[in-house]
């Protein structure tokens, strides 16, 4: 199975959306590099809005990710409520 990815700016913005995605994603692995952290996961990757919103205490629209945004590896499912990076078709 291939590896999907997402790097975000490393910030105080980004750093609950990390969070996050590693509580989310048992089989992620975050790698942080001078002001950069990159996120790999075997096979997909889930952004939950809900996991930000028990982190941070207060509404997040999953949009604001894309601000401090790097760059991803995979094919991008996406709505409201979650964001998944994977290859399956």
């Amino acid at each position: 199975m291939s590896n999907v990815f997402i790097a975000f700016q490393d910030n105080e913005e980004s750093r609950p959306v990390i969070e996050a995605i590693a509580a989310d994603n048992t089989n992620a692995q975050v790698v942080h590099s001078p002001g950069m952290v990159k996120i790999d996961a075997s096979g997909s990757l889930t952004i939950r809005r809900e996991t930000i919103e028990e982190i941070t205490g207060r509404p997040y629209d999953l949009q604001a990710i894309h601000v401090n945004l790097v760059t991803l590896s995979g094919h991008i499912d996406e709505d409201d409520d979650q964001l998944t990076l994977s290859w399956r078709h």
